[in-house]
């Protein structure tokens, strides 16, 4: 008896001072190595695992290397992913979204603040939970260009003929139809070889993609046409809810901590990769803005046919470009 009873002490004992096993909480994205999508997600990281208690321990993966946005979507669904940063695929979890797929909406980034607040809050942070999904921050992904091998972009006439690799969203893709381009969804983790191979002419992403992918490489002409602002969403999945409450209350503060990082920090890539681009011999040029905002009319007019109350969110978000 005296030996059973030494035994489970010791056993006690080792089961105490054995450490903790690590539970990673993953954070899955598709920005490549430079991208903004990876500094900002290592900023969140870093900041949050120097006040996560052990063992819980923000990790991340770039790339793609958990999958695509829609694999990291389906995975944060069935639970095996805990985190990600969809940006223009939300348009596939609700069609309300697709909001941010209209051209020339958002102005700055101040605009966006005011749209985050009264708009992404109140309306689509809600449609995204109904759908298994929970918004811890908005951060972004940033205002898009267009690089070809074709030809300088002036206008949408330009884009006539031109195929072009848009991200899995409905509205990209009708939009580009509209300014005369041929556009093909496809996975980021695809374009690089599509554009070195010729399956692809061009493609569209804000500066800090286009470096972050190295397209600079593979293309003759970017066009800074700013056609459309794209948030990136910090999301959480089904295993979310069973994370303690500390922890949490820990990765939305700091999610949302971050936030003026990642907008700081994109503000200063949009000087900076204009060289890193041109150094690579890939013509830049200007556009008229008015040309493109003139063609997006059927755009917007489509939207708020086929989107229900999406009018009243348009008008609101107009309205609030004009508030300071």
């Amino acid at each position: 008896m005296h030996l059973l009873r030494l035994t489970a002490v010791a056993a006690a004992v080792a089961l105490v001072s054995a450490p903790l096993q690590a539970r990673e909480i993953t954070f899955g994205h598709v920005g490549g190595p430079d991208s903004l999508f990876t500094d900002s997600a290592n900023h969140f990281a870093e900041l949050a695992n120097e006040r996560l208690p052990a063992p819980y321990e923000v990790v991340t993966f770039g790339s793609s290397q958990l999958g695509t946005d829609s694999e990291l979507l389906q995975r944060m669904r069935l639970g095996t992913v805990d985190l990600a940063l969809p940006s223009t695929i939300m348009s596939s979890v609700a069609d309300e979204f697709g909001l941010f797929e209209l051209p020339y909406l958002i102005q700055d980034r101040e605009h966006m603040k005011r749209v985050e607040e009264e708009i992404v809050w109140p309306h689509l942070a809600p449609l995204a939970e109904q759908n298994g999904y929970r918004i811890l921050a908005v951060w972004e992904n940033g205002f898009r260009h267009i690089t070809n091998n074709v030809r300088p972009i002036h206008t949408p006439d330009d884009l006539q003929g031109v195929k072009l690799r848009t991200p899995r969203g409905a509205w990209r893709v009708r939009m580009f139809e509209e300014y005369g381009a041929e556009p093909s969804p496809m996975a980021l983790s695809e374009v690089f070889m599509a554009l070195q191979t010729g399956v692809m002419d061009g493609q569209e992403n804000p500066l800090a993609q286009i470096t972050g992918q190295r397209f600079q490489e593979v293309q003759n002409y970017l066009s800074l046409t700013g056609h459309v602002y794209t948030p990136a969403y910090l999301t959480a999945g089904r295993r979310f809810d069973n994370l303690p409450d500390e922890i949490r209350e820990i990765l939305i503060e700091v999610a949302q901590e971050t936030q003026d990082f990642v907008y700081e920090h994109a503000a200063q890539l949009d000087k900076d990769l204009l060289d890193v681009i041109r150094e690579a011999g890939t013509e830049i040029n200007e556009v008229d803005t008015s040309v493109f905002i003139e063609a997006s009319g059927p755009i917007y007019e489509a939207f708020a046919n086929e989107v229900s109350g999406s009018q009243e969110l348009i008008d609101r978000v107009l309205e609030l470009a004009n508030d300071s």
